[in-house]
């Protein structure tokens, strides 16, 4: 034990000497939620900024070693939080040997990099099918890809028409019938569901929270969370911050 000690005492000293620092702890779980909900657009380039940066730690003396290891971690992570997404195991399962197989014949630090990217990119792809499973028209699917996208900005009927290229009502009359439910109402929900995953897996603060998927007020995000899930923004965070990743 005392040998332990002295050795992580001795990486703290160096650490703090040499200014090393690993990634917060909060991004490190945001871009596995990002992957796991299908998002592209903020999964990619948050995972690319955290694996190639400079504050993943020390694994190895060996650069190209230390990022082997690292790929592993992050691979046995994205799996993980796939299937705690609904993919399945086979396919999960299968999909990190596959990229953990390349990885070992990878030679050169950019090999590695480009094949993390990759790897990350498939799962993330995988995960935004599933949730495409049921068969919608291609004005529906681009509309959810639009709604996702944009989730902290003002999303309008008027808005999702113009990127579809069809009228409001139109669009409103389709998207009620494929969806059972308004344009409206998937977006609250869409909402209220990423706001979950904030208060579970971050620590930005509910002010935060609501201002970054563009509620109108405080207030109105608190209202509407508790319509959904029963808690307040604060309640939920007391009982569930961690707590899924912990067990």
């Amino acid at each position: 034990m005392k040998s332990i000690e002295k050795a992580l005492s001795d990486i703290r000293f160096k650490q703090k000497e040499e200014q090393i620092h690993h990634h917060t702890y909060d991004e490190e779980l945001l871009q596995y939620e990002y992957m796991k909900n299908g998002n592209l657009e903020q999964a990619i380039p948050l995972s690319i900024k955290l694996f190639r940066g400079n504050l993943t730690g020390h694994l190895s003396d060996n650069r190209l070693s230390h990022y082997r290891y690292l790929f592993v971690a992050s691979t046995t992570l994205s799996c993980r939080f796939c299937l705690e997404g609904g993919m399945l195991a086979e396919d999960a399962y299968n999909i990190s040997d596959l990229y953990i197989q390349l990885m070992d014949k990878c030679t050169t630090v950019d090999e590695i990099f480009r094949l993390h990217t990759e790897m990350f990119t498939e799962y993330t792809k995988r995960m935004a099918e599933l949730k495409k499973e049921q068969i919608y028209s291609k004005p529906v699917l681009r509309c959810i890809d639009y709604i996702h996208h944009h989730l902290h900005e003002n999303i309008t009927l008027n808005s999702t028409a113009d990127y579809v290229n069809l009228s409001p009502s139109y669009l409103s009359a389709i998207f009620k019938k494929e969806m059972n439910t308004t344009l409206s109402e998937y977006v609250r929900k869409c909402r209220i569901e990423t706001a979950q995953n904030l208060l579970k897996y971050s620590e930005y603060t509910c002010v935060e929270i609501a201002n970054y998927l563009a509620f109108s007020s405080h207030s109105h995000f608190n209202t509407l969370f508790k319509k959904y899930t029963g808690y307040t923004p604060k309640e939920y965070r007391l009982k569930y911050f961690r707590h899924n990743w912990a067990e």
